[in-house]
C-alpha cells in the first residue's frame, strides 16, 4: 500500500466515522421520541431494516449504539456534573443526544482524540439543533472533558 492510498484510506474511515454519528443521533432521537422502548441498538436494528445504512459505518455505528446501552446511566450520571444547574432530562431531545454520544465517545473510544469527539459533536449541533445549540454543547463537553478525562 503506498502513501497516498493509506491517507484516502484514513480519510474514508473520518467520513465513515462522522456519518455514523449522525445515523446514531437519528436512531438516539427516534429511541428517545419513542418513549425510549427497548435499547438503542435495538432501535438501530429496526431502522437498519427500513433505511439504507452504508455497511463500512455499520461497525462504528453498533459499536457506538452498544456502549450508550451499556453505559448510559454511567455517561448520564458524568454529563448532569458537567451540566452545572442543568438536568439532562431538560434539554432539547437533539442537544442530549448529542451530547451522549459524545461522551460515550469520549468515555469509551480511547482511539479517538477528545478533541475530535468534540468538534464533531459541535458540527452535529450546527447541522440538527438551535443556533445556541453549538455553544453549548461545547462548554459541556469541555467541561466534562477537564473534569472527569483530563
Amino acid at each position: 500500500m503506498n502513501k497516498s492510498s493509506g491517507v484516502a484510506e484514513t480519510a474514508a474511515r473520518r467520513i465513515d466515522r462522522t456519518r455514523a454519528r449522525a445515523w446514531a443521533l437519528q436512531i438516539h432521537y427516534q429511541w428517545d421520541v419513542g418513549g425510549r422502548v427497548g435499547t438503542v441498538s435495538e432501535a438501530l436494528e429496526r431502522v437498519s431494516r427500513m433505511r439504507i445504512i452504508a455497511e463500512s459505518r455499520m461497525p462504528y455505528l453498533r459499536r457506538l449504539m452498544e456502549e450508550l446501552d451499556a453505559r448510559s446511566s454511567e455517561l448520564d450520571e458524568l454529563l448532569e456534573v458537567a451540566l452545572d444547574n442543568w438536568r439532562l432530562e431538560r434539554l432539547a431531545l437533539l442537544d442530549r443526544g448529542i451530547l451522549r454520544i459524545a461522551a460515550a465517545e469520549l468515555i469509551c473510544f480511547d482511539e479517538i482524540p477528545p478533541k475530535v469527539s468534540i468538534q464533531e459533536a459541535v458540527r452535529l449541533a450546527e447541522r440538527y439543533s438551535g443556533s445556541e445549540s453549538p455553544g453549548f454543547v461545547n462548554g459541556v463537553l469541555d467541561a466534562l472533558y477537564k473534569r472527569v478525562i483530563g
